[in-house]
């Protein structure tokens, strides 16, 4: 198996604690289950981004219903996860969305406490890392996990660096798994 390289090569890990790389739906699908009150954060590139001709967005929903997870619209992603059926439970930029994590007295988008999962897919990855590693060092209340195909090694856990075929093969196995697991 080849190292996980981040994307960003200038995020080569320099502390102790790095991503657990998990390539398991099976294994992500039961963290998820498992948190008191996850929160998904949709990201842009969503929208511009897909597998096979269906847009990540469109995974992005059906993993938000799969799981019941609140959805956090970021950029202009709201008006179309409203058209696939999935209402977000709010729409902040990603800069605010992150501050808001930062506090553990923030009562979350649903307004019952803070949340204790945030998954990051869509987000452009030099932000997303740079989010990341703002979460990693001043959010130890929280756990991050990434859906997206590259290596993030700020995150509490991370995809390894997938091609298109794998990553898609990941996210409808996660899917599945979150439907068949649904508490």
């Amino acid at each position: 198996m080849t190292a996980n390289l981040p994307y960003h090569r200038v995020n080569v890990l320099t502390g102790t604690k790095a991503a657990r790389v998990i390539d398991e739906a099976g294994e992500y699908a039961h963290m998820i289950k498992r948190a008191g009150r996850p929160l998904l954060v949709v990201g842009a590139k969503a929208l511009s981004m897909s597998l096979d001709g269906r847009p990540v967005i469109e995974y992005a929903a059906d993993i938000a219903r799969a799981g019941n997870i609140p959805v956090c619209a970021t950029a202009h992603t709201r008006k179309k996860l409203v058209e696939l059926g999935v209402e977000p439970a709010s729409s902040y930029d990603l800069i605010e969305i992150i501050n808001h994590l930062k506090d553990p007295q923030w009562p979350g988008v649903k307004k019952e406490g803070n949340h204790d999962l945030v998954i990051f897919i869509g987000i452009r990855s030099d932000l997303a890392e740079q989010g990341l590693s703002t979460l990693k060092h001043y959010a130890r209340h929280l756990k991050t996990m990434t859906l997206c195909k590259y290596y993030y090694p700020h995150a509490s856990y991370s995809l390894p660096n997938l091609k298109d075929g794998k990553w898609k093969e990941f996210l409808e196995s996660l899917i599945t798994n979150l439907k068949e697991n649904a508490i």
